[in-house]
């Protein structure tokens, strides 16, 4: 009877403090609602006691009810519980106008303090990078935590995690080229690139996953090669006297090691790895996924432009469109994993994290680039299918319904799947970018947490668990290509990126493009006809059905607030997850 006596002592604490809240601010006994709100979620869990006495289900209709159903029906609060509550004189009051402190916190970021987390950033590059040079390389990876360096686990070939994406080639130092460009450190760069040239050979028994040479080897040779030869010198002369085009030859070496994945495959959909020196290997699965299938555009798109070859823009176009044509008739969503031969759907969850993300980032992506309007109405049309089926949740921000959220559903019905949410989604925002300060502040957030939590003797290393902090000795490749390099960028407002006159695109690894005219041209004036890849005139462009799930288009302009939710929501998100 322990339990009784606990539940009873706080629920006489919680009342308590609402008669002490309503005599101390004339507030109402209604502010026991919700007040304090770490007392009041873990409140949350007495109702689970006693919601076998309950008749209704308080989540009614919503998205959240319907996943969760009966599970969870005492622990819900609505936003249009809220909205209830804002019309009474309660504690919402305080968070008005200037005495907001959400507001207040993060509707600007002093310059002065750009400067400092600028400058935290470029040594946190720093600390990785010389500490991958000093004991690494010409290893793969740096252990940052035994201070010494690895590559394929040659002993274990099942070992995918380790073996997709190492072959030992250097992986970090190529990965890491451009970078050294966006930190302005010409003279390492020049050196870094003369050691790639001096010591990488792709003459290697290693087998790797398509998909991550593509985007962390190929992109990183393609950039750099790019960036050593522009004319418009973003970042001053770069290049060095005896340059010959050694990087583009390197590109091209490793892209056609790689070809051997889209040959005898009755889609056109890639084998998901392939061997440097020995082509698909003999025990290869026939099943991928469809970011790892379709996003090799960008990287091999460039590459045919800049060599005159259309060969390899060729057999990732017909990648992309024949996971295209198996798209759902009535949905218009694709499924995440796919039988290479037959083109059936082995995974059937749509979303936008991982085995979907850079899918949908490199249609547009690759339109940007190369101007093919056919890559753009599959962006369109995509666009319209997810907004129609995986964004829930409408006007939470003012007051009323779910709380807006990208969701995973079933690709034929559209029927919710699961609401959990990975790091990989992030691309998402990046396509529709915001000038908000609201998210130099998670960046800074973001900067200091992997300093405090993820900081070892060498290097940085990778955090298993953001709650218990435990650590692998391993700092993978994109710390240094995209974590750090998308870090500074955000608060050096004067980097060359973001005050030259040229324009510039992000490969889904973080390596720097230019978008140029001569990616706009090509050599080679062959179409493409139906059976080489491209749908008939019309399949391409069809959109989904309209749907009435989402609303998320029909926000008045007045309801966009300048953080992405009322101060109110943020606190209530930031209890919720233990930030106080």
């Amino acid at each position: 009877m322990q339990w009784r006596s606990v539940v009873v002592g706080l629920v006489v604490l919680r009342v308590s403090l609402s008669c002490v809240l309503w005599l101390a601010f004339g507030l109402g006994p209604n502010v026991s609602s919700g007040f304090n709100f770490p007392l009041s979620f873990s409140l949350h869990k007495l109702d689970l006691l006693f919601s076998e006495t309950k008749e209704t289900d308080p989540r009614g209709n919503s998205w959240s009810g319907r996943i969760h159903g009966q599970k969870y029906e005492g622990t819900t609060t609505t936003c249009s519980e809220f909205a209830e509550e804002s019309d009474k004189r309660s504690y919402l009051n305080f968070f008005d106008g200037h005495k907001d402190e959400y507001a207040r916190r993060y509707s600007s970021f002093p310059d002065a303090l750009k400067a400092k987390m600028k400058d935290m950033a470029k040594e946190m590059f720093y600390f990785g990078y010389d500490n991958y040079m000093r004991h690494a390389f010409p290893a793969d990876e740096l252990n940052p935590i035994e201070c010494n360096g690895r590559g394929p686990d040659v002993l274990n070939p099942s070992n995918i995690n380790i073996n997709d994406v190492l072959g030992n080639y250097s992986l970090t130092l190529i990965d890491t080229l451009d970078t050294l460009l966006v930190l302005g450190n010409v003279t390492e760069f020049q050196r870094a690139v003369k050691l790639v040239i001096d010591n990488v050979s792709f003459d290697k028994d290693s087998t790797v996953q398509v998909f991550e040479a593509n985007i962390r080897i190929l992109g990183g040779l393609i950039s750099t090669h790019i960036l050593l030869t522009d004319t418009k010198h973003p970042f001053g002369k770069v290049g060095f006297e005896g340059y010959d085009n050694e990087l583009l030859h390197l590109a091209h070496d490793l892209a056609v090691r790689l070809l051997p994945a889209f040959e005898n495959t009755s889609t056109g959909i890639p084998y998901p790895r392939v061997n440097l020196k020995t082509g698909v290997p003999p025990d290869s699965i026939n099943e991928t996924c469809t970011a790892g299938a379709g996003s090799l555009l960008v990287e091999f798109g460039i590459l045919s432009r800049l060599i005159g070859d259309s060969t390899f823009e060729w057999v990732a176009r017909r990648a992309v469109k024949a996971l295209w044509s198996l798209r759902n008739n009535e949905t218009g969503l694709l499924g995440n994993v796919v039988n290479i031969q037959t083109g059936q759907w082995v995974g059937k969850q749509s979303g936008l994290g991982a085995g979907m993300d850079s899918f949908y980032e490199y249609l547009l992506k690759s339109y940007i680039l190369f101007g093919e309007k056919e890559d753009h109405k599959m962006f369109q049309t995509a666009y319209e299918s997810i907004q129609n089926h995986m964004r829930r949740g409408e006007s939470c921000n003012a007051g009323q319904g779910d709380p807006p959220l990208y969701v995973n559903v079933n690709m034929c019905s559209g029927e919710i799947i699961n609401t959990w949410i990975d790091s990989l989604q992030a691309f998402f925002p990046g396509l529709q970018a915001t000038k908000n300060p609201f998210y130099l502040h998670v960046g800074m957030d973001i900067l200091q947490s992997l300093e405090k939590n993820a900081k070892v003797r060498c290097g940085y290393a990778t955090l298993h668990h953001v709650v218990e902090k435990s650590k692998e000795d391993r700092m993978e490749s994109f710390f240094l290509s995209e974590t750090c390099k998308y870090l500074y960028l955000l608060f050096d407002e004067d980097n060359p990126l973001h005050r030259s006159d040229n324009k510039y695109i992000f490969t889904t690894e973080g390596h720097v493009v230019p978008i140029d005219k001569r990616f706009r041209e090509k050599e080679w004036n062959k179409l493409f006809s139906y059976e080489n890849g491209v749908l008939p005139e019309g399949t391409q462009s069809r959109s989904p059905p309209a749907s009435n799930i989402s609303n998320c288009n029909r926000i008045p302009e007045e309801q966009r607030y300048a953080l992405p939710l009322k101060s109110i929501y943020m606190k209530q998100i930031d209890h919720m997850v233990g930030l106080f």
